[in-house]
């Protein structure tokens, strides 16, 4: 009842950001417990070794996140953006609960490493449709005016996501204590993954298609080949403005988790607190930003991420490596607000300099893409330079090193706020 009773609008904000929810609540709950995970799934005498493939399961859920986008895309460009959005979102909430029922390394040997990557690539074919179809979605329901605000609610939708996660976890860890929360308190926040799922499959259910969108695609072609052939170079440039962001999400508020823990002896629980603060942060950054990008522009936040990040990318790291709460809160609040900007202005972007017919494919496939190949390899890349360099600061180089290419992928950008999508 309380569903049906919703206006259209807030129905559709609510059930595109319900699914984001999950995806990145169980992308929070993997990354946040990945020393405890990689201790019970790959063993070994030297805990960097765990981490590291605890960290290459994380990435190769990533690698699958494009041929997700495929499959996921040409449902939404061929059969509507409803099905797929539904499709994906069961899938996530499959692997995520099966994640919690799993056997450890120690009760059934290898067999527990292979389930693990096996349901790893599950959700990552989830994911791979799930953030740009639902940022279709909501921009093609919205008006020109507030299409950057509406754009903006499944990332906000995501945020919620890992700060859920990551509080979630804080809480467990804090009330069982370390010991017990590592033996079988983690498995607690993968199964409360399937009371997401449900609400987001309901949710789902009731949202109403985008008009005229099953008549945009030409009869017997493929989404993904017309969006390659005809559109690879905002393919191209999704990939490089999403880049910053990319590597920047993942190595503060996934990476940072382990770096804290392992590398600057913070205890599990305050590094945990310090996500879920900054996190927090990152809420009204988001909207704020998103509201400021109909008035002004999405060029200006992409400007101010991109040459933002090449400043303050090594004072803020700075904050972050000490062991005094307050500054290294203080560092990631910082980076909060920066990402918050940047996806602002990204997530209408993506959808306005696509027409209608591919809007799905084209989109998924170059978020994806930048996603598997520098955002889900950060944590790992971010290991091993710290432990190939001995240079703490070398995660810090890694971002600029983003920041620039999003920059140069900025410069050359047309302005699309406020204009009608392409047909």
């Amino acid at each position: 009842m309380i569903i049906v009773a919703l206006k259209t609008r807030h129905r559709n904000i609510v059930s595109a950001a319900m699914g984001n929810v999950l995806e990145w609540y169980d992308f929070a709950v993997y990354g946040t417990m990945a020393p405890i995970l990689g201790h019970l799934f790959f063993p070994s005498d030297d805990p960097v070794a765990s981490l590291f493939a605890a960290f290459g399961v994380f990435a190769l859920g990533f690698l699958a996140r494009p041929i997700g986008g495929i499959i996921l895309g040409h449902i939404g460009d061929r059969f509507g953006r409803k099905p797929a959005l539904i499709f994906s979102v069961t899938m996530m909430g499959v692997g995520t609960t099966a994640i919690g029922l799993l056997p450890t390394h120690a009760e059934i040997g290898v067999m527990a490493a292979f389930l693990l990557v096996g349901l790893r690539i599950l959700q990552g074919l989830s994911v791979g449709g799930e953030y740009p179809g639902s940022i279709v979605f909501l921009a093609e329901h919205s008006s020109n005016e507030r299409r950057g605000y509406n754009s903006s609610w499944p990332m906000f939708g995501s945020v919620v996501g890992f700060l859920v996660g990551s509080a979630f976890a804080s809480l467990l860890s804090n009330i069982l204590g370390d010991e017990a929360f590592a033996a079988w308190g983690w498995r607690l926040p993968f199964l409360f993954g399937a009371v997401i799922a449900v609400c987001a499959v309901v949710f789902r259910r009731h949202m109403s298609e985008p008009p005229g969108i099953k008549n945009a695609m030409p009869k017997n072609s493929i989404p993904i080949i017309m969006a390659i052939r005809g559109h690879w170079k905002a393919i191209v440039r999704i990939i490089c403005l999403s880049l910053v962001n990319a590597v920047g999400f993942y190595l503060l508020w996934v990476y940072a988790i382990s770096y804290l823990t392992v590398r600057m002896h913070v205890s599990t629980t305050q590094a945990l607190d310090i996500n879920t603060f900054s996190l927090l942060a990152m809420l009204p950054a988001i909207t704020l930003f998103a509201i400021l990008s109909d008035r002004i522009g999405r060029k200006p936040l992409l400007y101010f991420v991109a040459i933002g990040t090449l400043i303050f990318a090594w004072p803020l790291w700075w904050l972050i490596h000490h062991q005094t709460f307050g500054m290294i809160l203080a560092g990631q609040i910082g980076f909060a607000v920066l990402f918050g900007a940047g996806y602002a202005g990204l997530s209408a972007i993506m959808v306005e300099i696509l027409p209608s017919a591919v809007r799905c494919s084209a989109s998924a496939l170059g978020y994806n893409l930048s996603m598997a190949v520098f955002g889900g390899t950060t944590p790992l890349a971010a290991t091993y330079l710290v432990e190939r360099t001995a240079d703490d600061f070398a995660p810090a180089y890694f971002l600029m090193a983003a920041a620039v290419i999003s920059l140069i992928a900025t410069i050359g950008l047309a302005e699309t706020a406020g204009k009608p999508l392409p047909s």
